[in-house]
């Protein structure tokens, strides 16, 4: 969740919804992201909405802030009922940040239990948590599982000791397999997330990082290409020269190196950057999101999106909790997009999935640059002979070439 809100139309105090998000709604799923604003130390190559503990105080601290997400959750519940939107059970919840294992156990289980309060939650339904390494017990999984958690990601990142260290990140290698065990003893499907492309990593050190993270056996994977974002501290560090730049060829190497070895190993790529043991593994949290289902995002800065009505909320945890202590809706602007804008963002979406885009629901410019697109090599002749865009090579910059050139101008 970037840390920079967008900008947009002013949002209700009361938080109601336009007749549009209505429409349709019954046919969407509707899932619940969680964002948990705390962390440990700032990675420098964060860009996320994310504070330390000495930060903050009052309503936005971490020993009060179960209570204020879990206000947000009977907001939520009552805009939706009084926008008309009808009943729906809980498809995914997704608990981000930041680091929510931060927080005790018990109060990721309070909010999870609110909202099955407030919704209920269908049944096998997917609820995850992100965590650190080092921010997890086995006593606090066991409480996890306990409250209706399902599923953890781990940000392992890199089993290289001078990587993670350029990331800034606080866990040794060590830790990983330690707690990918205890999840997986009290009963948690385990995600191990990867980043590319850090500053000084070798290939044979990215190798070395994909192999390690598939001895452990993981039921997913993501590996995503470091992005430098501005005013962060690995930015100065770049701009200063104290370590060398990003290197596109490079994130290219090594996305063909992790797609090669990930699906060696047997999981399936579904996604740009994800890859699952099986399809029922793929995290259907983020599927959501590709497909434009809908969702309510809970917590400051936190973007929500019901029936091409988008709304983010305010950015700073005071701010946040200030606002639902007034009864007021913590959102901060909204956009209500148009159908063109909906297409756009659609065709980007999906054209990054395995199961592909419809050529059909392309423009008559989009359809005629297919033919060029095998010609190329960069979408499979078959899949696009059945209806289908489908990438043949799956790397970020690929994937927005493509997009490019299917999209009107």
């Amino acid at each position: 969740m970037p840390s920079t809100l967008p900008l947009g139309d002013p949002a209700p105090s009361d938080g109601l919804l336009p007749a549009q998000a209505v429409d349709g709604s019954a046919d969407r799923a509707f899932g619940l992201y969680v964002h948990i604003p705390f962390c440990a130390v700032r990675c420098g190559y964060c860009d996320f909405n994310t504070y330390t503990a000495t930060e903050l105080g009052g309503g936005a601290s971490q020993d009060a802030y179960a209570g204020t997400a879990a206000s947000e959750v009977l907001m939520a519940a009552k805009v939706l009922t009084d926008s008309g939107l009808p009943p729906r059970r809980l498809s995914t919840v997704f608990f981000g940040g930041g680091t929510p294992t931060l927080l005790p156990a018990d109060d990721l289980a309070l909010i999870l239990r609110r909202a099955i309060d407030q919704w209920g939650i269908e049944d096998g339904a997917e609820v995850t948590t992100e965590a650190n390494p080092d921010s997890v017990t086995p006593e606090s999984l066991a409480i996890l599982k306990d409250a209706g958690f399902t599923r953890i990601s781990f940000g392992m990142q890199s089993a290289v000791p001078h990587v993670l260290k350029v990331l800034d990140r606080t866990h040794t290698p060590s830790r990983v397999p330690q707690v990918v065990q205890w999840a997986r003893e009290a009963g948690l499907a385990v995600s191990l997330d990867l980043i590319y492309g850090t500053p000084g990593e070798s290939l044979a050190d990215w190798r070395y990082s994909l192999e390690t993270a598939l001895s452990y056996e993981p039921d997913h994977i993501s590996a995503y290409a470091l992005i430098v974002e501005d005013g962060t501290k690995l930015a100065a560090q770049i701009r200063r020269g104290e370590v060398p730049g990003i290197d596109d060829d490079d994130h290219a190497d090594k996305y063909e190196l992790a797609d090669q070895l990930i699906s060696e190993a047997g999981l399936g790529w579904y996604e740009v950057s994800n890859w699952a043991r099986t399809p029922e593994q793929a995290c259907r949290h983020n599927l959501a999101y590709w497909r434009g289902d809908d969702w309510w995002g809970i917590g400051p800065g936190a973007h929500s999106h019901v029936g091409g009505v988008r709304w983010w909320n305010v950015k700073h945890p005071t701010a946040y909790a200030g606002r639902l202590a007034q009864g007021l809706s913590p959102a901060a602007g909204r956009e209500t997009l148009d159908l063109e804008t909906r297409n756009v963002e659609r065709v980007m979406l999906e054209a990054r999935l395995k199961s592909g885009l419809e050529v059909s629901s392309l423009g008559d410019d989009g359809r005629h640059e297919v033919a060029g697109l095998i010609a190329d090599g960069l979408v499979e002749p078959a899949e696009a002979f059945r209806g289908r865009l489908v990438l043949t090579l799956k790397g970020r910059l690929l994937a927005d070439a493509v997009v490019r050139r299917v999209l009107p101008a």
